[in-house]
C-alpha cells in the first residue's frame, strides 16, 4: 500500500508540474475602441468602504447581536467581512437602515458551490477522498509513460488495470500483498509491471493534467478557511448614516462575583458586605471591538442556524423517455347538465390576508423573570474603567455611579456600559458591572436534602442591578472562606448563599408525629365523603458547639394543603420549605417545634360492582345515628354478596359435572360392546340430571340477584345525609430522624 501511496503522490506531482505552461503567451491588443474607457461618472458607486462596528450585545444562549454604524455620501459601496461560520447567521438576521432617505439597492457576497457538486464538473469521477487505487482506475485506458520498471528504459501505452496479488515472501511462512499495473502498448503487446519505490507513472494527455490539477485545487480550496465579504450597495444623495445590524455565534458571557466581609464584622452575625461583580467576555468573531457600545444580556431569546449561505439542489424526478405507442379510439362521458358548481377553493394565503391574516407570537425561551423598577443608574458601581485596550480591569480603578445602567425587557434584563469598551480580536476582558455595599448576614443552613449544616451569607439586593447567575467568592478577614453558585437575584430579593460547611453545628429531627381527627360524613348519590384534619408535629434540637453564637436557619418541608399550627413564625417561606430562625448562643442548645394543620377529604363510591361492606361497617361504629342510616345499605350489600358467592358455587359445581360427564364419555368409547359399559352409562344419565338441575338453581340464584342488585341501586339513590361527628383521633408515631 505504500508503494501505490507513493506513485498517487508522484501522478499527482506531475499533473500539477505538467498543467502549468512553461511560458505565457503575450497579451492580446485590444482594439481602439475598447481601450477608449469612459470617464468616471458621479452616480458610479464608489470603492467600498469598511463600516466599523459600533454597538455589541451579548446574550446568554451564545448569540451576540452587533451593530455597525458609519457615514456614506451619494452613492456608496459598503464592505462587511465575516468568516464562513457567522455568514449563516447574517444572511438570517441583517438589517440595513439608511437614516438618510437612501435606498440599499442590494446586498451581494461571495458564495461557494458545495464540494461535491463542484468535483461533478470534471471527467475523473472522484470523490473528495479518494484512494490510490480510485486514481489508478480514473486513469485507465489513458495513454501514460512508465518509468523506473526493468530495464529501465521507459514504457509507454495505455492502462489497462490495476491489480493486486498475495504472494509468499522472499523468507519465512509470511505474506505480501504486492500491486501490479497492466499497460497495453502500441504494438498492442500487454506488459504486467509490478509497482516498486522506483516506478513512476505520467500522463500523456495534456487535458488529463489539467483536470487532476483543477481537481487537487479544488481540494486545497475547500480546506481553507476565507472570509466572506459582504457588499451592499447604498443609494442616495450627499452625506447621511448607514447602520447595519446582524446576530452572530459568540461564546456565552460569564458572571462571577466577590463578597468581601471587613475585618471588623467578619465573626459577627449582620452588617455590610462589598459585593463585586465581573462579567467575563470573549471576542472570538475574528474583527476588532474598538469603542463599542457594550451590554450583556442575562436572557436567552430563541434562535437557530439555517445553512442559507450553502447552494442547495434539489432531487428531481428522473422521467423515461415515451417510446412511440399505438393508442386505440375511445370515447369520453359528457359533462352533467346543470350540475351545481364546486365551492371556489381559497388559496390559504389569500384567506389569511381576508380576515387579517395570522395572528402572530414571539416563541421565547425564558431565562430569568422580568425586573420591576429597573432603569436608571445604579449607584455605588464600577466605572471609567473602559480603556482604549482589552485584557483584565483592575478592581483598583476609579468607581463612579451610572456607568452600569440596567433595562428590563421581555422576560430578560441587561447590563448596559455607559464608556465605551476596546477588546480586540481574540481577546478576553473581565468587565465589572458591580460595586456596592450591600446589607448581609452570616447564618448556618440546615436541611433535610443534605444534612450537613452550611455556612452561609443572607444576602439583600439593596441595588438597582439584577445580579445574574454565576459563581461567587467569600473573603472573611482578608482572607479566602469559600466560593459557591448563585442563582439571579432581583432588586430588593433576599437570597441565601452557601459557601463552607459548619462543622460547629449539629442538628437532630427528633419524632414526627401524626394526629388525624375525623369531623364530617357525608353521602349523597352513592358517594361517601370523610373530612377529618391531620396534625403534623416535628421537633428540631440544634447544637452549637462554636465559642461564636449561631444563628441557624432550619429549613421544614411544606406538607401539600397544608398550614402551619405552631409558634415560632417562619422568617421565610419558599415553593417548598418553611425557614425558621434559631439562635444559639455558645455551647447550648435550643428546641425548635413545628407543627402543621392539613385538611383531608376522602371520598368513596358506593356501586354495586363492588363489595363495601366491610368499609360501611367500619364507617357505622362512629355512632349510633350512623349505623341506623347505613343499616339498610350494609344489608344490601351483605345479602347481595351472599347471592354472589352462591352463583359461584353453582358455577364450580357445574364444571365438576361437566369433566365427570366428559370422563364417562371417553369410559363408554373404550368400552363399547362390553358389559362393564352398562354402569357408565347409568352414571352419565345422573350426571346429565345434575347438570340440568344446577343450570336451574344458577338460573333462579341470578333472578334474585339482579332483584337484589336492583334494591341496592335504589337504596344507593334514595340515602343522603350530613353528619358532624364529634373527636374521632388517630394518633401515629412515625419515628425520629437519624442523629446528626
Amino acid at each position: 500500500m505504500r508503494r501505490v501511496l507513493a506513485v498517487f503522490c508522484f501522478v499527482a506531482c506531475s499533473f500539477v508540474s505538467f498543467a502549468q505552461p512553461s511560458t505565457s503567451p503575450a497579451p492580446r491588443t485590444k482594439p481602439a475602441a475598447q481601450q477608449a474607457q469612459p470617464a468616471p461618472s458621479q452616480d458610479r458607486l464608489a470603492p467600498p468602504q469598511v463600516v466599523p462596528v459600533r454597538k455589541v450585545v451579548l446574550y446568554k444562549n451564545g448569540v451576540g447581536y452587533f451593530e455597525h454604524a458609519g457615514s456614506v455620501t451619494g452613492n456608496q459601496r459598503v464592505a462587511i467581512d465575516f468568516t464562513s461560520s457567522q455568514l449563516n447567521d447574517v444572511l438570517q438576521s441583517l438589517t440595513v437602515l439608511d437614516e438618510g432617505g437612501g435606498r440599499i439597492a442590494g446586498v451581494n457576497y461571495n458564495s461557494t458551490t458545495p464540494l461535491a457538486e463542484q468535483l461533478k464538473t470534471l471527467s475523473l469521477g472522484m470523490g473528495d477522498d479518494p484512494t490510490s487505487t480510485e486514481l489508478f482506475q480514473a486513469l485507465r485506458g489513458q495513454r501514460v509513460e512508465v518509468t523506473g520498471g526493468p530495464g529501465g528504459g521507459a514504457i509507454t501505452g495505455r492502462l489497462m488495470s490495476i491489480e493486486s496479488r498475495t504472494e509468499k515472501a522472499a523468507t519465512g511462512d509470511n505474506t505480501v500483498e504486492k500491486f501490479y499495473l497492466t499497460l497495453v502498448a502500441g504494438t498492442s503487446a500487454v506488459r504486467v509491471i509490478e509497482l516498486t519505490p522506483s516506478l513512476s507513472m505520467r500522463p500523456l494527455d495534456a487535458n488529463l493534467q489539467g483536470q487532476l490539477d483543477r481537481y487537487l485545487q479544488l481540494l486545497s480550496t475547500a480546506h481553507a478557511n476565507g472570509l466572506r465579504h459582504l457588499t451592499l450597495d447604498a443609494l442616495g444623495q450627499a452625506q447621511r448614516e448607514l447602520r447595519v445590524s446582524y446576530i452572530s455565534e459568540v461564546p456565552v458571557w460569564k458572571s462571577t462575583y466577590r463578597i468581601v466581609f471587613p475585618r471588623a464584622s467578619a465573626s459577627g452575625e449582620s452588617g455590610n458586605a462589598i459585593v463585586q461583580g465581573w462579567a467575563v467576555v470573549d471576542n472570538t468573531v475574528g474583527a476588532d471591538w474598538d469603542n463599542v457600545q457594550l451590554a450583556l444580556v442575562a436572557g436567552a431569546p430563541q434562535s437557530f442556524i439555517q445553512p442559507l449561505s450553502q447552494p442547495l439542489y434539489t432531487r428531481r424526478p428522473e422521467i423515461p423517455i415515451a417510446t412511440s405507442e399505438q393508442t386505440t379510439p375511445q370515447t369520453h362521458e359528457a359533462a352533467e347538465m346543470n350540475a351545481t358548481p364546486s365551492p371556489e377553493v381559497v388559496p390559504r394565503a389569500m384567506a389569511q390576508a381576508a380576515i387579517g391574516g395570522p395572528s402572530r407570537s414571539l416563541s421565547t425561551t425564558h431565562g430569568v423573570a422580568g425586573m420591576e423598577g429597573l432603569g436608571g443608574s445604579s449607584g455605588g458601581v464600577i466605572g471609567g474603567l473602559f480603556g482604549s485596550g482589552g485584557g483584565v480591569y483592575r478592581a483598583t480603578d476609579s468607581i463612579r455611579e451610572g456607568d452600569v445602567s440596567t433595562n428590563a425587557f421581555d422576560d430578560f434584563f441587561e447590563y448596559v456600559l455607559a464608556q465605551p469598551v476596546t477588546i480586540h480580536k481574540n481577546e478576553s476582558a473581565m468587565v465589572p458591572i458591580l460595586q456596592q455595599e450591600l446589607p448581609s448576614e452570616h447564618v448556618t443552613l440546615w436541611s433535610e436534602r443534605d444534612r450537613s449544616p452550611l455556612r452561609a451569607v443572607w444576602l439583600e439586593n439593596k441595588s438597582k442591578l439584577t445580579l445574574d447567575s454565576g459563581s461567587f467568592s467569600i473573603f472573611e478577614s482578608g482572607e479566602f472562606a469559600g466560593e459557591g453558585l448563585l442563582d439571579p437575584i432581583h432588586p430588593g430579593e433576599k437570597r441565601l448563599l452557601s459557601y463552607a460547611v459548619d462543622q460547629a453545628v449539629k442538628v437532630h429531627r427528633g419524632g414526627l408525629a401524626e394526629t388525624r381527627t375525623l369531623h364530617h360524613i357525608a353521602l349523597h348519590q352513592g358517594v361517601l365523603v370523610e373530612s377529618s384534619s391531620q396534625i403534623t408535629e416535628s421537633t428540631y434540637t440544634v447544637n452549637n458547639a462554636a465559642d461564636e453564637a449561631r444563628t441557624v436557619i432550619v429549613e421544614h418541608p411544606r406538607q401539600p394543603n397544608a398550614e402551619l399550627d405552631s409558634d415560632p413564625k417562619p422568617a421565610e417561606t419558599t415553593a417548598t420549605a418553611y425557614r425558621f430562625r434559631v439562635a444559639v448562643a455558645p455551647h447550648q442548645s435550643v428546641d425548635l417545634h413545628v407543627g402543621e394543620r392539613a385538611n383531608l377529604s376522602e371520598r368513596v363510591i358506593i356501586n354495586p360492582a363492588q363489595d363495601h361492606s366491610g368499609f360501611l361497617i367500619a364507617v357505622s361504629k362512629f355512632s349510633p345515628a350512623l349505623e341506623e342510616k347505613l343499616r339498610p345499605l350494609i344489608d344490601a350489600e351483605t345479602a347481595l354478596n351472599n347471592l354472589n358467592r352462591k352463583i359461584n358455587d353453582i358455577e364450580q359445581k357445574e364444571k365438576t359435572l361437566a369433566a365427570d360427564e366428559a370422563r364417562d364419555r371417553d369410559n363408554l368409547t373404550a368400552l363399547k360392546g362390553n358389559a362393564a359399559s352398562k354402569r357408565f352409562v347409568d352414571e352419565l344419565n345422573r350426571t346429565e340430571d345434575d347438570i340440568q338441575s344446577a343450570r336451574k338453581e344458577r338460573t333462579a340464584v341470578e333472578k334474585d340477584r339482579d332483584a337484589a342488585r336492583a334494591h341496592l341501586d335504589e337504596l344507593i339513590a334514595q340515602i343522603s345525609f350530613d353528619t358532624d361527628l364529634s373527636v374521632v383521633t388517630q394518633s401515629n408515631q412515625i419515628g425520629s430522624a437519624p442523629r446528626e
